[in-house]
């Protein structure tokens, strides 16, 4: 091996990687005969092994299977250099991560070719990169990078060291993407452990936010992308319905006894042409998904991954530290203890906790608040605002609210009551108050939250309520 090829490394030449040009492989059977065949897909795995997409059982199967030996030959698609990878077979994969990280960006480069009734996916076929050879000839200039990612990931972690609300963290994200990175469609979504869903928290450059809309595990480049807890990116257009990312799955869902549906549409592009999600995850539990798109082929590369990945990464720690740094139980959280939620109004004379403040006289017309308590869905006025956990935390307010005339309430509060049924491992309960913060703004039926202190909100009534339970 020369000199220069010794400096090349699986790392260095990532973006040969990508898809854009085919790539060529070289076999033989076991008694030395050739076959060279043209490959769909070549991926990187780590600095040491590839990937091959397995398709067809062809003679470059059968050759591989007999003879484990072969070489690859690959394009670097900016420099139009050739590079030759000396492989050995190691064996194949048929689902995890890597199988649907590949899975994914086969389905953009099919339907980029026009081959997506072709294109199928059979196995991950891992090889094990013995050698790299930088074949001679003439190549063009690399063009700089188109960013740097090295100081949008500082801007990104002092913005999320001074941050200190759930709330602070998402906008901090979004905005260094916005600013630093040139992303200008992005949204982060976090899980809900009980129902295996996604819902999202926070998104930009959308002409509706689509705060509430809810993704199901394994649906989308999203949906894979938390499955797997492994980034998926595609970088053409894809027509593959399991990646076409404005799924709809709670969306559909209908409470009979309304005939109202509980749909918040999916903020997503209706043609994007490039795909990223990286997980978000902390101490091994996935929080939620980190997910960015653009009309564009090919505007996200493997550097925009790289940077991605670690943006979550910081994003997860910060949501997990806040999540854990609870504040002491006071004075005031004791005579805040969770009481049963019912439905009626408080009886004549019945006197207030002496430290909750009297709120003002609401006017006007009653609002008519239903819950259903299948899925904690509330519909406000016959307009559907939220369900699942924020359902049973704005229930819960709205209840102590016209029993004792409350209006101050803890998060500490809400997590100790049981009647939340918030889950016992990564509740995400700042998301989810983020959440109900949101949609009680953007649908504006006369209920807010407002922040008070740390781990503190008020709960603003402009009109009288009538609250109404219907049973499972």
């Amino acid at each position: 091996m020369s000199a220069a090829s010794a400096q090349v490394t699986l790392q260095s030449i990532r973006a040969c990687f990508d898809g854009i040009v085919p790539a060529m492989m070289a076999t033989s059977t076991a008694d030395g005969t050739p076959n060279v065949a043209y490959l769909s897909q070549v991926y990187y795995v780590d600095e040491r092994h590839v990937a091959l997409s397995f398709q067809f059982f062809n003679k470059t199967r059968q050759n591989i299977l007999a003879n484990p030996y072969g070489t690859v030959l690959v394009m670097h698609p900016m420099t139009c250099g050739f590079y030759r990878l000396q492989l050995r077979y190691l064996r194949t994969e048929t689902s995890g991560p890597l199988f649907e990280g590949m899975k994914a960006q086969l389905a953009g480069i099919a339907s980029h070719t026009g081959l997506a009734d072709v294109f199928k996916l059979l196995g991950s076929d891992v090889y094990q990169v013995l050698a790299i050879d930088d074949v001679p000839g003439h190549r063009v200039a690399e063009p700089p990078p188109r960013l740097d990612m090295l100081a949008a990931l500082r801007s990104l972690s002092e913005r999320l060291s001074y941050c200190t609300s759930t709330d602070e963290l998402l906008q901090a994200s979004l905005a260094v993407l916005s600013e630093r990175l040139d992303v200008r469609h992005a949204m982060v979504l976090m899980l809900d452990t009980a129902s295996q869903r996604l819902y999202t928290v926070a998104s930009c450059g959308y002409a509706r936010s689509g705060i509430g809309s809810e993704i199901e595990m394994g649906h989308g480049v999203i949906g894979v992308c938390a499955r797997e807890r492994t980034p998926v990116r595609i970088s053409h257009m894809t027509n593959a319905a399991s990646y076409t990312h404005a799924v709809r799955t709670s969306m559909q869902e209908v409470e009979p006894q309304l005939g109202l549906a509980t749909d918040i549409p999916f903020p997503g592009l209706s043609e994007p042409h490039s795909q990223l999600a990286a997980p978000i995850v902390s101490a091994g539990q996935l929080l939620g998904v980190l997910f960015v798109e653009s009309p564009l082929e090919m505007r996200f590369g493997f550097q925009d991954e790289d940077a991605l990945v670690s943006m979550a990464g910081h994003l997860g720690a910060a949501l997990a530290l806040l999540q854990v740094d609870a504040e002491p139980e006071t004075a005031t959280d004791a005579a805040q203890a969770p009481v049963s939620s019912k439905t009626a109004a408080p009886s004549a004379g019945t006197a207030l906790p002496p430290s909750a403040p009297v709120p003002p006289t609401p006017a006007g017309p009653p609002l008519l608040v239903r819950r259903y308590g299948a899925n904690n869905s509330i519909f406000i006025d016959q307009n559907y605002l939220i369900k699942g956990v924020a359902g049973a935390i704005l229930w819960k307010l709205l209840c102590e609210y016209t029993q004792q005339g409350r209006c101050e309430f803890s998060n500490r509060e809400l997590r100790l009551d049981p009647g939340i049924r918030l889950p016992d491992v990564a509740d995400n309960l700042e998301a989810r108050l983020v959440l109900l913060h949101r949609r009680l703004l953007e649908s504006r039926p006369g209920i807010h939250l407002e922040k008070t202190g740390r781990g503190r909100f008020r709960l603003c009534v402009e009109r009288p309520l009538q609250l109404a339970e219907i049973a499972a």
